[in-house]
């Protein structure tokens, strides 16, 4: 197996539109394609990172968590070159953000902050 990166990750929100907004417009996601599914009368919003991986975000979480929706996601951690910078622009849109914390192996800042569902967000300065 030659595993290269990250292909995408997927995210069901229980408010679309929030959702579609707060990956666009405060993380800056460039948006791929937004796709109508007919036979689920639903959206899918494909975004892509700066450094190209994709994000899928589907609406409407299921009834009853089922593969591959099932058990979740511990949290998605994105990097940027300057957490200072980074945290002051989520608290700007009224984002509680965690304290930042130093990484005991490699020494970088990281901290936590959550998408309007509450699905763990870590920014890691690089």
């Amino acid at each position: 197996m030659n595993i290269t990166g990250i292909h995408h990750v997927a995210i069901i929100a229980s408010d679309y539109q929030q959702s579609r907004r707060f990956y666009t417009e405060i993380l800056g996601f460039e948006v791929v394609a937004e796709t109508y599914r007919a036979q689920r009368d639903s959206y899918k919003l494909d975004l892509r990172t700066p450094d190209g991986v994709q994000i899928e975000l589907f609406p409407s979480p299921p009834a009853r968590p089922s593969r591959p929706e099932a058990c979740g996601l511990r949290h998605l951690a994105f990097r940027v070159p300057d957490l200072t910078l980074a945290v002051r622009e989520l608290q700007g849109y009224g984002i509680e953000v965690e304290d930042v914390r130093t990484d005991e192996l490699t020494g970088k800042l990281f901290t936590f902050f959550a998408d309007p569902d509450g699905l763990p967000l870590e920014l890691y300065e690089q």
